[in-house]
């Protein structure tokens, strides 16, 4: 906290004295001096100086930065309310925000080595205390065996709670394994102490446990919570339709030549429809240009499409390469059922080797907390076309999990922009 000070009223100092000659003149210095009590405040409510800084110099940095820019604006706004007189020099200022800019990420990452020296990778004092329940294990945790030290947990002997209380001084954190007709006793020895308690669980990995809620007079564990809030997927559906519109106006006409070129090839319907899982879990029909002869349309999804597949007439090789065979699929983004980014909805049937997809991996279901997408995090890196391997699976599974974890909406951005470098893949078959 004091080197960003420090760093912040040298830029200050250095850009005064480059700009106008003198390092605390009148038309710069102010500005550092009302900047920093702003800067720190700012700081300090936004976790710049905190424990996940201290053991995360990256952390640390972008807080430090955000903190920066929010008191620069948090300045200006205070100057104007108050109709200051100040004459302050508007390019030596922003010399000085560039320059104290500079320093403070030079000093915090020259800073860091010595911080994780003096705090260690963890930056908290952890305990893990072994009392006969499942085996546990911390990197940079202390380690006691309750038989061993002679802790025994008791509500009632003043004796046994002292034991403890020497044990786990100076804690931020005690973990307590134990069985579970010992739990109970434990929990309410460790709500004594002046630090985070837990008791270890397995059912908390077996059942994905989350948190635990009080409400209604229900307590309960929490095992879901829906990968995106409300405004989260209000943020979502607004940029969908935002693209989606002006998109479908654009190859409204377009994709009706193709339409009409499909049905004039051999009679058949232009589209393909095909029940596949949404999101919840819900079945939804969904929209392609038909690429395969009629009577060779796999419904169900049983058979992957190969390489050089004898069921795909030449139009649809061409349509499938390009990806315009997805095309019709907008019209599941205008309805709500799918989304421009998301999973990729799979057919019932779809196998990957000998097993259906379900069948592989128990987090399967896990991918439809979330509208399924025209393209993904998993399409843009190459994972598509046929699964004829589990493997082929399980990589695009861990994919839209990931995609699931961090969403944001530059990320969807980002992902649609990447798509338009591989709409056309040799795996698209």
């Amino acid at each position: 906290m004091l080197a960003d000070g420090a760093m912040l009223l040298l830029g200050f100092g250095l850009a005064s004295y480059v700009y106008l000659g003198n390092p605390f003149d009148e038309r710069l210095w102010p500005a550092a001096q009302l900047l920093l009590p702003l800067f720190w405040t700012i700081a300090l409510l936004n976790r710049t100086y905190s424990v996940p800084a201290l053991v995360a110099g990256n952390f640390g940095l972008q807080r430090a930065m955000a903190a920066l820019g929010l008191a620069v604006l948090a300045l200006i706004v205070l100057l104007f309310l108050t109709r200051s007189s100040l004459s302050l020099s508007r390019a030596g200022s922003l010399l000085g925000l560039g320059a104290s800019s500079l320093l403070i990420v030079w000093a915090r990452v020259n800073l860091q080595p010595y911080v994780r020296r003096l705090v260690g990778p963890r930056a908290e004092n952890l305990l893990l205390i072994d009392d006969g329940g499942p085996p546990i294990d911390a990197a940079n945790a202390l380690r006691i065996n309750a038989q061993l030290a002679g802790i025994v947990p008791s509500v009632e002997d003043p004796h046994a709670l002292d034991r403890i209380a020497q044990v786990i001084r100076n804690m931020d954190r005690v973990v307590v394994s134990c069985p579970p007709e010992r739990r109970q006793v434990w929990a309410l020895v460790l709500k004594g102490g002046q630090m985070r308690g837990e008791i270890v669980d397995n059912e908390v990995d077996t059942l994905g446990i989350i948190g635990t809620s009080r409400a209604d007079g229900i307590s309960s564990l929490v095992v879901s919570a829906g990968p995106l809030g409300l405004r989260a997927r209000a943020t979502k559906r607004i940029f969908d339709l935002a693209l989606t519109v002006p998109a479908l106006l654009v190859l409204g006409i377009p994709m009706l030549v193709i339409a009409a070129l499909i049905h004039f090839q051999d009679g058949g319907p232009a589209l393909f429809l095909q029940r596949r899982v949404g999101r919840n879990n819900q079945f939804f029909w969904i929209y392609k240009f038909r690429s395969m002869r009629v009577a060779a349309s796999d419904s169900l999804g049983k058979q992957s499409t190969r390489r050089d597949d004898d069921r795909i007439t030449p139009l649809g090789a061409f349509l499938r390469k390009t990806s315009i065979d997805e095309l019709p699929q907008l019209l599941n983004v205008l309805k709500g059922e799918m989304s421009l980014v998301g999973p990729r909805p799979h057919a019932l049937a779809s196998q990957a080797g000998n097993r259906l997809f379900y069948e592989i991996d128990s987090r399967y279901a896990h991918r439809h907390a979330l509208k399924p997408g025209l393209t993904g995090l998993a399409q843009i890196r190459g994972l598509r076309g046929a699964t004829e391997q589990e493997d082929d699976l399980t990589q695009r599974l861990q994919a839209d999990l990931e995609y699931q974890a961090g969403w944001s909406i530059l990320r969807d951005l980002g992902i649609i922009f990447k798509t338009l470098r591989v709409l056309v893949h040799d795996r698209a078959y």
